[in-house]
């Protein structure tokens, strides 16, 4: 896939590390301010698990049925895809390649497989690891959710322990101790990248052509 104007971010944690609530929080800032004029937004996966209460289809999930699902897979449709805990996870080659030559940023939230699947088809995308604190408020942070038996959230601690092995392989690290602290260390990542030199030759081309007198 060539350069693109948008930038694919892939942000991998273990569940309940929060990374979804610093995506959520990201856009609800640029939402009102955007240096660059650049919209972000977050990929839709495909799933064959049930919607939590409060999910939307198409909104937090495309919610399909197992047989859709594999019949996608078959077609080739998916830049990577996973079964997790009984339940199939995909992301999109269509939408992702669109999104991203409109000049839009996308955010990825997939765990480490998908990540490697993903950075091994598009290199320039952006991979961050956010980590908690501590396993004991990991743990913690599990539990207060409510929503999960004891043998779940077991297995969810045993699968953190998997993903958190990976940490290594990213591009950069997030520590969500103090919320505020990590969500101002990942705009930063954003920033960053959209300062590329490659990005901002294409943001910028007609200025660059018009100061040399092109």
């Amino acid at each position: 896939m060539s350069l693109t104007l948008g930038n694919l971010f892939i942000l991998t944690a273990p569940s309940g590390a929060g990374k979804s609530s610093l995506i959520k929080a990201l856009l609800e800032k640029h939402q009102c301010s955007d240096a660059h004029n650049n919209m972000m937004q977050v990929s839709v996966s495909h799933t064959t698990r049930k919607p939590r209460p409060g999910e939307v289809d198409g909104v937090h999930y495309h919610f399909v049925e197992r047989g859709e699902f594999e019949g996608l897979i078959d077609q080739g449709e998916f830049f990577e895809w996973a079964e997790v805990f009984g339940n199939y996870y995909g992301t999109s080659k269509i939408v992702i390649e669109k999104t991203l030559r409109e000049g839009v940023d996308v955010f990825l939230d997939i765990d480490w497989q998908g990540a490697r699947q993903v950075k091994s088809q598009i290199p320039d995308t952006a991979t961050v690891f956010v980590a908690p604190p501590s396993r004991e408020e990991l743990e913690r942070r599990l539990n207060s959710r409510g929503q999960d038996s004891a043998d779940v959230i077991a297995q969810r601690m045993d699968k953190a322990v998997s993903e958190i092995s990976h940490y290594h392989e990213f591009d950069y690290i997030v520590v969500n101790d103090d919320f505020e602290a990590a969500l101002a260390e990942l705009d930063a990542i954003v920033m960053t990248r959209r300062l590329r030199k490659e990005k901002q030759i294409i943001r910028h081309q007609k200025l660059f052509d018009n100061l040399l007198g092109k």
